[in-house]
Order: C-alpha cells, then structure tokens, then sequence
C-alpha cells in the first residue's frame, strides 16, 4: 500500500511514542478529526498499526508488519545502514543477501560496485540489482512466499549449500537481550542459517526498532556474525557481547552525529 505523506509521518511519531490519538493529531496536522480517522483506519487495515479507542498503537511483540509497512519504518535508517554495509563490500566479491527491507537497502547501495556475484533468496533485491551489467545475480529456487517475494523451503538450502562466498548480508526480524537473533518463518531461518555457514564474513544489518520486537524462531546468535550495522545498539548486554566475541559494531546514527560535530 503507498502511504500519503501524512500517513508515513503519523508512522514514525506513533513508532516514537507508541501511540498516537485522533486529538493529538489533528492539531498537529491542522486537519479535521474525520481525516485522521481515515488515515488511522488505513493504516491499521494494512496492519502497520493497531486501532485502540480515540486513537492508535504501534504494534510491537510478535505481531508480524506487512512487508509494505516495513519498508516505509525507518527508512532513512535503512538507507544509511545500507550504505555502511556497502562500503564494506569491495568490487569483484562474492555475496549472499537474504530476506528483509534493510537488506534491501543494502542491494540499493550495492548499485554502483562492479564484478560482484550475488546469491539472493529475495527476489526484490534480485529484481533491483539485474540491470546493472557489472553486477551477475543469482537467484535461489523454492517456494515464494507472496508477502515478501521471499524463496524459501528446502530447494533454497540446498541451493545456497553449492557456494562458499566472500560475503554475507543478513537481515533479522528480533534480537534478544541475549543475542539471539530470531525469525517468524522457520523456513527463513533454514534458509538464513545456511547462508550464515557458508559466508566468510557475515554483516548483520538491523535497524533499533528489532530490540523492541519478539519472534518465535531462533536464528542464531550475535556472536556468530563478524559485524553488526545498526543505526543506534540500545542493549548494553548486546554491546558487551560484541565486544567479547570481537564483532564490529557500527552505529549509523552515532557516526552521523560525529561526523556532524566535525563540520
């Protein structure tokens, strides 16, 4: 569903406050209370928020976001965790690049990298990075799932178990205090772990707002990954177990904040 400007505002002020009211923003918008409503009604039809009385939440726990609303979360954040990761990457490496919007936002960035070879179960990042000519993508085989344009199941594990590559890009739905990194799918997970054991270097990418959710399907673990980009790590255990099993953290928001007290 494409969002007005408005909708992908109350978005990120609802995703900030965890909720929203009809009053509170129809003052801020300078519009009528009936016009909120519609764009609330909206919003919750798509599930990227759920409707309580004079008002709405956004949704956290295991409640799964349409793909279409996940995408509009944190974009910004997305994009500059994207970029991070991409300039990790050099020309003529080998990748995987699994299901999830900031791994999407990493195949954007991707966009001006020459002689790369990139394996993907996901057919958005398959379909964005096919018409660069330096770029050569390899598509899994499997069941697609019409969420997300996700391949998943068992034809896509035994596809990603043929290659050995430079790189891993890896997305996630959760992260526990623990460091567990979680999934809703265990068909992804399959998937995700085969890529996890068959990379030489494993970049996990994930905005803040996947520490305030919980997920079913455990993935794996923190310290399995050699960097982890996000825009901002809220956990210290996490922080503390990335400094104990030497996995780089970088914060995109932190390293925007610096750069922007040098200028």
């Amino acid at each position: 569903m494409n969002y007005s400007s408005r909708q992908s505002e109350i978005l990120v002020i609802a995703k900030v406050e965890g909720k929203v009211t009809v009053e509170q923003l129809a003052q801020r918008f300078e519009v009528s209370p009936q016009t909120i409503r519609k764009d609330l009604n909206e919003l919750c039809d798509s599930r990227a928020l759920t409707r309580v009385h004079g008002g709405a939440i956004f949704p956290r726990g295991t409640e799964n976001l349409k793909y279409e609303a996940r995408r509009l979360m944190a974009a910004s954040e997305k994009a500059a965790i994207g970029r991070a990761a991409a300039a990790l990457i050099p020309d003529n490496a080998s990748l995987f690049v699994n299901i999830g919007t900031t791994t999407e936002a990493v195949g954007e960035a991707l966009s001006d990298h020459s002689e790369l070879m990139v394996i993907t179960n996901n057919i958005n990042v398959a379909n964005r990075l096919r018409i660069f000519p330096a770029i050569e993508v390899v598509i899994a085989g499997g069941v697609v799932r019409g969420a997300d344009g996700g391949i998943v199941g068992e034809a896509a594990v035994d596809f990603i178990r043929q290659f050995k590559v430079d790189f891993a890009v890896i997305g996630v739905s959760a992260i526990d205090e623990d460091g567990a990194l979680l999934d809703f799918d265990y068909r992804e997970v399959k998937v995700a772990q085969a890529i996890i054991a068959n990379a030489r270097h494993v970049i996990l990418v994930t905005d803040a707002s996947k520490f305030t959710r919980t997920a079913p399907v455990r993935i794996g673990h923190i310290s399995q990954v050699h960097t982890f980009i996000t825009d901002f790590c809220p956990i210290d255990s996490v922080r503390d177990i990335c400094a104990e099993n030497d996995v780089r953290l970088i914060e995109t928001a932190r390293a925007q904040a610096d750069g922007s007290a040098d200028d």
